[in-house]
């Protein structure tokens, strides 16, 4: 067998979802591919994901999607148009992993195991005969700049393409160490450094009086530091040692901007007006007249919440509720319908979902995901300048961008005239 035919038609790099995603539909069309993963194990980072449930997609419209991404979407467009959710989620029913759709849109294995996920990613590599070696990347062998190669810690892989596919830099147990971004900027690609998104938030506050309590059907909105809202949810939010957490938390965090301070602003009752809150609070009041504070408001807020909010109010727990003034009362009602949680920051980009920054979009083809300064590499994934809200629509975000790669990498070997195997 000559040199040219053992050459690989495409390495990708990197066994995560949207190298593993892609692999398989580069190897669907026929041509040779080696996947390379350093870890002993695929998909390690997508067993964790969705608390180990596996959030696959959001079962809405591409352009759904879209309005999910804060950053970069218009660079997203072709690609979650050419492969949407309903896509994704044929994919995996046709291939034996049955999903259901849970509130939110959010789309879930109906086992609620991850690993059902990715043993239908390794069938799909199986039966399209993917040969998978175990390696480090630490460079690329180019031609007349183009990928004729690349280099590992266990020698010298010949390929035609590469499709990047490492990572950003959140879970590094998982393997996501930022090895992508060197072997981007080593030919020349700009990467804006990684931070974490979807990552909690640290606060001075009073929040870890509340550690363990979670708050469900509450409005969030995020201020910056001239009282302009930035973001707004509706949700779950979660009390920690440091601050808050919880889907509604993470959320925000994908709008933070350097150099920038926040405040978190809660309702804690929105379907409930001021006036409605008002004539709630003065029942419980009344039922409740010879009862002390800390207990008066126990039909209203969670029990440990209950201290924090008095004490904001300069309210002594232990006063009988028949003895709260009128201003006290308005007090409450203010903390209820305005509960602000000064942030100090996010939490390490180690304990991020995802990594906000990457390889520079500009410098990427849209539509087929190839670099724009070096002919034959690709990217896919969370190595991308592109992150979105949690629900499933980063995945998807992985499913898209490898589809597309893979189908560049396809239509750009049947018009150099490459036999396939």
């Amino acid at each position: 067998m000559s040199m040219k035919q053992m050459m690989n038609d495409v390495a990708v790099i990197g066994g995560g979802a949207a190298g593993m995603f892609a692999a398989v539909q580069c190897a669907k069309s026929g041509l040779r591919v080696l996947l390379v993963e350093k870890n002993d194990r695929l998909g390690k980072k997508l067993a964790i994901t969705g608390k180990g449930r596996c959030n696959v997609t959001n079962a809405c419209s591409a352009e759904e999607v879209l309005k999910n991404v804060p950053r970069n979407p218009r660079f997203l467009y072709s690609s979650v148009y050419g492969f949407p959710p309903e896509r994704v989620m044929a994919f995996f029913e046709e291939n034996g992993c049955p999903l259901k759709i849970e509130r939110g849109n959010r789309v879930f294995p109906v086992s609620d195991r991850s690993a059902d996920v990715i043993a239908v990613l390794e069938r799909c590599l199986r039966r399209y005969k993917v040969e998978r070696r175990q390696a480090a990347v630490t460079g690329f062998f180019m031609q007349e700049g183009h990928i004729a190669g690349v280099k590992t810690d266990r020698g010298v892989i010949s390929c035609r393409r590469v499709i990047l596919c490492t990572g950003g830099a959140s879970y590094p147990l998982t393997g996501s160490t930022g090895d992508g971004y060197a072997l981007a900027r080593s030919v020349g690609h700009t990467v804006i450094p990684p931070t974490g998104s979807l990552v909690p938030l640290e606060s001075d506050s009073d929040c870890a009086l509340m550690q363990g309590l979670s708050l469900r059907n509450t409005e969030l909105r995020l201020l910056d530091s001239k009282g302009k809202t930035v973001y707004r949810d509706f949700g779950e939010l979660l009390f920690t040692h440091f601050g808050i957490s919880g889907p509604m938390a993470l959320s925000a965090s994908a709008h933070f901007k350097a150099g920038e301070r926040y405040t978190v602003l809660l309702d804690l009752k929105p379907a409930l007006d001021e006036a409605k809150l008002d004539s709630r609070l003065l029942r419980d009041l009344s039922q409740y007249a010879n009862r002390s504070m800390e207990n008066a408001l126990a039909d209203l807020f969670p029990h440990s919440m209950i201290p924090v909010i008095l004490r904001r109010c300069e309210i002594d727990p232990a006063m009988q509720a028949n003895c709260l003034t009128k201003q006290q009362r308005r007090d409450l009602l203010v903390q209820t319908k305005r509960f602000p949680i000064p942030i100090s920051g996010t939490r390490p980009v180690e304990e991020a979902i995802i990594t906000r920054g990457g390889v520079q979009v500009k410098e990427v083809d849209p539509k087929t995901m190839e670099s724009k300064l070096v002919s034959g590499l690709y990217f896919a994934g969370e190595l991308l300048d592109c992150d979105a809200y949690t629900g499933g629509f980063n995945l998807q975000i992985a499913w898209s961008t490898a589809y597309a790669a893979a189908a560049a990498v396809q239509e750009n070997a049947c018009n150099s005239g490459e036999e396939t195997v």
